[in-house]
């Protein structure tokens, strides 16, 4: 699933492409995409809507339109956005499809199925059940060190397990919370409220950092309106990956072997000298 840096990125180039433009035809092609619109209201509601802005929330891709609307994507598993000319055919697993000015389309396919879409009122999308509960962004005055130790000394939950809580701790995903928690030398499996205070501030920036590392990765390459996921999973970042996918591989700080063990039905990636309990 991408994290919030490859949903960033893509976000971007999203409104690199799209913003300004004009939805003169929406279609829905598979129900539950949607599944609080049918089709007729899908394409009613969005039909000559303008895009006036492209936004992430936590994981979340907003549309921003004219009229207070606003189209809610979360990429899921597989999701993928592309921007066709007239004579490119849609690919296939093909779930919506925006057609812009120009005869150009905005593709939304979906491998896996798991894509997830809404139509709500800009002026209420504060309240927006998917939007709510979410914790400050993790680049915001709000994510600040106090807030992060206090969060996670709410609760004995295992600290990997805890901060992959999009409401404790907004876009952080399986990847680069193994990278964070390496760096912090905090053991995946410590109870988070045994957290000490200076690896607890380390984890703060050490979250940001590799997030915006990333994002900063990203960002140099070109958009391919075609190919917009290329850049999911860091987009090439994951030769600068320390810990995550590398099991049975020497630590770069230690050279003990990395390990893998399964919890909360996601892979840990850890070193077991540097991150010892």
């Amino acid at each position: 699933m991408p994290e919030l840096p490859e949903v960033e990125i893509v976000t971007s180039s999203l409104n690199k492409l799209i913003n300004g433009r004009t939805i003169r035809f929406a279609e829905l092609l598979r129900d539950k995409l949607a599944h609080r619109e049918t089709r007729s209201t899908f394409a009613e509601k969005l039909e000559n809507m303008t895009v006036n802005d492209v936004r992430r929330r936590g994981k979340h891709i907003l549309f921003e339109l004219n009229n207070d609307l606003t189209l809610i994507t979360h990429l899921r598993m597989s999701g993928r956005f592309q921007l066709f000319s007239f004579e490119r055919e849609n690919p296939k697993f093909t779930h919506a499809v925006f057609y812009l000015e120009n005869d150009e389309r905005l593709i939304f396919s979906d491998q896996r199925h798991f894509g997830f879409m809404q139509i709500v009122r800009t002026s209420n999308i504060n309240e927006v059940k998917e939007l709510r509960n979410l914790a400050p962004e993790p680049f915001s005055e709000e994510f600040s060190v106090e807030y992060l130790r206090a969060t996670l000394n709410s609760s004995a939950r295992r600290v990997k397990e805890f901060i992959l809580d999009q409401t404790k701790v907004c876009g952080l995903g399986n990847i680069y919370a193994a990278e964070a928690l390496f760096l912090s030398r905090i053991n995946p499996l410590k109870p988070a409220n045994e957290v000490s205070a200076i690896k607890a501030r380390r984890l703060h920036g050490f979250i940001r950092e590799v997030m915006a590392e990333s994002i900063e990765q990203g960002s140099t390459l070109n958009i391919d309106p075609e190919n917009l996921e290329r850049n999911y999973y860091g987009g090439g970042y994951e030769d600068h990956w320390r810990v995550y996918d590398r099991e049975g591989e020497p630590c770069i700080a230690c050279a003990t072997n990395i390990k893998r063990l399964k919890h909360g039905g996601r892979s840990s990636y850890f070193c077991p000298k540097c991150q010892r309990m």
